[in-house]
């Protein structure tokens, strides 16, 4: 994935490739430490509805997102942990006035097993969209099924 100008301060080594559905809708990590991360999506066409608002579900989508990279932190590129939905809540609050959606996400609580995290979605003016929270699983063995 090229890099942004907003993942200058990250670690590359710590930065995975773009999966698919991230290169289809161009969201991209811009922060990320331990109990905390961030993302930004240009805001697109593709992305609105059919009464030219964003689509509910790229909010969630983003909240999903960075909720699970808040609670997924280990500081080391080898041993990476990844995270598994069990709840999600979205409340939708305004309509963005910028053009680029920021999510960002924050680790509250949780064990060896769970965590709880919130998130918060605004934009370049600081416009506030929409919260949400949700409780998430780390999945066993640390790496994903291929």
């Amino acid at each position: 994935m090229k890099d942004t100008p907003a993942q200058a301060g990250l670690d590359p080594a710590l930065v995975d490739e773009a999966y698919p559905l991230q290169k289809h809708m161009g969201f991209y990590l811009t922060a990320w430490e331990d109990g905390y991360a961030r993302f930004e999506l240009p805001m697109q066409h593709f992305l609105l509805n059919r009464y030219g608002l964003l689509h509910g579900g790229i909010h969630a989508m983003m909240i999903d997102t960075v909720i699970g990279y808040a609670g997924c932190w280990t500081g080391d590129p080898d041993n990476k942990r990844f995270g598994m939905t069990l709840s999600l809540n979205v409340n939708y609050l305004g309509r963005l006035q910028g053009q680029t959606l920021i999510a960002e996400g924050w680790k509250t609580g949780g064990g060896r097993s769970n965590w709880f995290a919130e998130a918060k979605i605004t934009d370049e003016l600081g416009t506030l969209a929409a919260t949400g929270t949700g409780a998430l699983r780390y999945r066993k063995g640390g790496t994903l099924a291929t």
